[in-house]
């Protein structure tokens, strides 16, 4: 872009570089402070994150079974509500070791941060995920299981960790092969060698610990947009009893059309939303956003 230079003023009159200088500082600031607004994190009741996923189901895994990735979370708990199908869900942590849940329709299961797991299904297995920290499971807060020498490796991670972006369905089903791979050796080691075992679980999970430590500032300004603006909004609720706080609006959150491909499956966010209008006259049922 030329830059910017203002005409000899004929009379004294205002600096024009003073104002142009102040138009574009305002600009940049207003970008820099800018937050995404139909997808706020606070939108969802108590900051948390919702999405809905079907089980990558399109061809085995290198074990025979249909599958997602095995990853961990450092920070953000995560739970499970089966809306169809079956399957189960296999969890790893340094406190039990490994155990295996099974899932069916209506039941809820829910893990800590710290727990590697992997999701399996035998019929169609189709969740709501609810996820703490405004979501930041889906936000940064994951890595993916490729075994010692990958991680060892940041190059041959990274390219690992990209196929689906790079190759679509395809690349994120060879992503999940590549991690069922080097997963299947972890659970030999629960077979025949358990210190062995919890010594690489223990490794993996301080491998994504250590890089989590690098994005605290992030996780902060998510936690802080979420769940604690929402226990801050409880609070004045709280205080100005009997009082309404009369604050918020009903909303309203359409699925999309397209899916996105994650690391256990095909993901369909519960973020985006509308305000609910109101009625139209003489009109008693419920109605969409303008």
């Amino acid at each position: 872009m030329a830059p910017f230079r203002s005409p000899a003023p004929a009379a004294p009159g205002p600096d024009l570089s003073l104002l142009a200088l102040v138009l574009v500082l305002g600009l940049a600031l207003a970008a820099a402070t800018a937050k995404p607004s139909p997808a706020a994190a606070a939108d969802l009741i108590g900051g948390i994150g919702l999405t809905r996923l079907a089980v990558y189901d399109q061809r085995p895994a290198p074990d025979g079974l249909m599958s997602g990735s095995p990853h961990v979370h450092a920070v953000t708990d995560e739970g499970y509500y089966v809306l169809g199908g079956t399957g189960r869900v296999e969890l790893n942590d340094l406190a039990a070791g490994f155990r295996s849940v099974d899932l069916r329709p209506g039941r809820y299961v829910q893990f800590p941060p710290g727990t590697v797991h992997r999701l399996v299904s035998t019929d169609r297995l189709v969740l709501l995920v609810v996820m703490g920290n405004a979501g930041l499971a889906e936000r940064g807060d994951a890595r993916i299981y490729f075994g010692r020498e990958v991680d060892e490796n940041p190059g041959e991670f990274a390219r690992l960790a990209g196929l689906a972006a790079a190759r679509g369905l395809e690349g994120a089903l060879d992503r999940r092969d590549a991690a069922v791979r080097a997963y299947s050796r972890l659970l030999e080691l629960w077979s025949k060698d358990r210190p062995a075992y919890f010594r690489e679980l223990g490794r993996f999970i301080g491998v994504h610990m250590k890089a989590a430590a690098g994005l605290r500032r992030e996780f902060s300004e998510a936690v802080a947009a979420g769940p604690a603006a929402w226990s801050e909004r409880f609070r004045r609720r709280v205080e100005t009893l009997p009082a309404a706080a009369g604050e918020g609006a009903p909303i309203l959150h359409d699925p999309p059309d397209g899916e996105t491909l994650g690391m256990c499956g095909l993901l369909r966010p519960v973020a985006g939303f509308a305000s609910v209008g109101p009625a139209r006259d003489g009109a008693s049922g419920n109605r969409g956003p303008e």
